[in-house]
């Protein structure tokens, strides 16, 4: 058995050996355990403070009014369309009833409609590619 090997290497009973590699392993369990279900990384822990501070700010953008800004990306919307995410002053657009043609990269004209929970985003339609 690999067990009395272990203990005769460490100079040790193998009960010793046993309890020193199930404590070993619960710990390594644990670890793994607070690392997958709390342990936040550095970037989620960034990114929850940025959101709080969105919360908190004034919004640069008003509902009803035209803005101008480049695509960063084309993301699936929770309706099933697909709509382009842009920013103004840091603040998150989610534009609607986008052109097929319309990619990341590409400057557009978008009306905000309305803000979303929260009002750290907002929901705009397409106007135009400029």
């Amino acid at each position: 058995m690999q067990l009395d090997r272990i203990a005769d290497l460490v100079g040790v009973g193998p009960s010793v050996v046993a309890v020193a590699l199930g404590v070993a392993g619960l710990l390594v369990l644990l670890l793994v355990a607070t690392r997958v279900r709390g342990g936040r990384s550095a970037s989620a822990r960034e990114s929850q403070r940025a959101h709080e501070a969105a919360q908190e700010r004034a919004s640069p953008v008003d509902v009803g009014e035209t803005y101008t800004f480049g695509v960063k990306e084309l993301t699936d919307h929770h309706s099933g369309s697909q709509v382009a995410v842009g920013e103004v002053e840091g603040f998150v657009l989610f534009v609607e009833d986008i052109p097929s043609s319309l990619s990341p990269g590409d400057v557009v004209r978008a009306k905000v409609l309305s803000f979303n929970e929260g009002r750290t985003s907002a929901d705009a339609t397409f106007i135009e590619k400029v």
